[in-house]
């Protein structure tokens, strides 16, 4: 019964792909670096807000069928990238038995002409997410993999993914996996500079590992055109004996602070945060009894990053990740099948931020915490914001009263508005002086009251008073 119901799933969102009219972003042009390098936009100045989802295992474990279903439903909630990893190991097989590769790095055994391969099954991925307008972040070589990819392997390997995807619209290119920038460092440099070689229009970057940002690696390179930062799964004072530790003690939630690390290197580039905590994950990975994180977590570290100034966010999701289905081995003990886990209710929110964001001019956006005043709060009491010309955005995610300084916007009177962002509801407060006011929120203390105070010039009109929902964007 349940197999007749996905076909009956699959069927009707194939249709709606097929009479819907798909937001594609490239058409606006190829993605670049925005001219204050703190964005991506596309070549006609249209802004991107990067709303991803870790699908790494995506090539290996979904069929053909799976892939179409799984990518319109991304689409359908406002996902626009897909991470996924191209090799997870030496050899890499998908869900056909089909084989990616072997510790020569001869890619013409495995793509033949007339055979549906592991690349052929990749292409289809790529394509169906173009469909969907979708890019795909390809991690070509997990980072453990890196011992067994000499330099040399490094060149030929890159040349053939940058010939092979050169002309397709929807490539985001991603060097390293979860490892130290500073393990295997000359094959990475010579990956990036042979997939740049052959394809110079596509962007790149590095994912690195837990609790670490590319900036302290490679910002310097002439390959990286955006950093990327993994916050990574643990709680605030969770160790678990890792040695190589890059922090401040008690710090380990406290996603935004990788933002401010980043902006530190010069030249300035974009950062986003590339593997925060997932959702329905063990808090810490390996103990499989501890607290999963929740909806308001993924949410706490989306806006956390986004308000200290990431150009998007990256979702992730226990079961998702790894496309977890019954007789399938799980990691990290995921319980729920991929297209279940899908209904969960972080999943569904992440929408709100993007639309949230577009609703403003993006590219002028700053972090700003000044407009937080008085003392400020630590941990889930820390209220972050930011702000445009005329208009500012706090992020308050315990629900504790909070100050906030509405003269750091233009205009003598502001509208203000309190987002629910676990549903994108609206509540109009009313015109405000151009003062420091005082706002207590409308829910309890932690766990799900977290809201956003959205404050405007009175002479701008970017929400209407009478919106109870934030509007749908792209």
């Amino acid at each position: 019964m349940r197999k007749i119901l996905f076909i009956m799933l699959l069927a009707l969102f194939s249709a709606n792909i097929q009479a819907a009219k798909v937001y594609k972003p490239w058409d606006n042009g190829k993605l670049k670096v925005s001219d204050n390098h703190r964005y991506l936009i596309h070549e006609n100045g249209t802004p991107f807000f990067w709303l991803g989802n870790t699908s790494w295992l995506l090539p290996e474990r979904l069929n053909r069928d799976e892939v179409e279903y799984f990518l319109a439903k991304e689409r359908e909630e406002g996902y626009n990238v897909e991470q996924i990893q191209v090799l997870n190991a030496i050899p890499t097989y998908n869900i056909y038995g089909q084989q990616a590769n072997d510790e020569t790095f001869d890619f013409t055994k495995f793509s033949k002409a007339g055979v549906y391969g592991y690349w052929e099954h990749l292409d289809y991925i790529v394509d169906m997410a173009a469909a969907n307008g979708i890019y795909i972040a390809m991690d070509c070589i997990w980072g453990s993999q890196i011992s067994k990819m000499d330099v040399k392997k490094a060149t030929s390997y890159g040349k053939f993914l940058g010939e092979r995807y050169k002309n397709k619209p929807n490539i985001i290119w991603m060097i390293g996996g979860d490892i130290m920038g500073d393990k295997g460092t000359e094959s990475w440099d010579a990956l990036a500079r042979a997939i740049k070689k052959a394809d110079p229009n596509h962007v790149m970057t590095f994912h690195p590992r837990g609790r670490t940002t590319s900036a302290w690696w490679y910002n310097d390179r002439e390959w990286l055109d955006f950093n990327m930062f993994q916050s990574g799964h643990r709680r605030y004072g969770q160790r678990n004996g890792d040695g190589d530790y890059t922090i401040k003690d008690n710090t380990e939630e406290d996603n935004w602070r990788y933002v401010d690390m980043s902006f530190e290197k010069s030249p300035i580039k974009p950062v986003i945060d590339g593997e925060p905590s997932y959702e329905d994950i063990p808090q810490g990975l390996h103990d499989f009894s501890a607290p999963r994180w929740q909806d308001y977590d993924v949410r706490r570290y989306a806006y956390w990053a986004v308000f200290a100034g990431c150009f998007g966010h990256t979702y992730g999701h226990n079961s998702i990740m790894q496309f977890m289905r019954p007789g399938v081995l799980a990691s990290f003990g995921a319980e729920k099948a991929w297209w279940d886990a899908m209904k969960d209710p972080g999943y569904q929110q992440m929408k709100y931020l993007k639309w949230l964001m577009l609703a403003f001019p993006f590219t002028e956006r700053i972090g700003d915490q000044s407009i937080i005043a008085g003392n400020n709060g630590e941990r889930y009491d820390y209220v972050i914001a930011t702000r445009g010309k005329d208009y500012l955005l706090a992020y308050n995610y315990s629900g504790k009263p909070m100050k906030v300084d509405l003269t750091k916007i233009t205009g003598n009177k502001k509208n203000v508005w309190l987002m629910n962002p676990a549903n994108g509801g609206l509540t109009y407060l009313g015109e405000y002086d151009n003062q420091v006011n005082e706002f207590t929120l409308d829910g309890a203390y932690l766990r799900g009251s977290d809201r956003v105070l959205i404050a405007i010039d009175s002479n701008k009109d970017y929400i209407s008073k009478q919106a109870t929902r934030l509007e749908e964007k792209w």
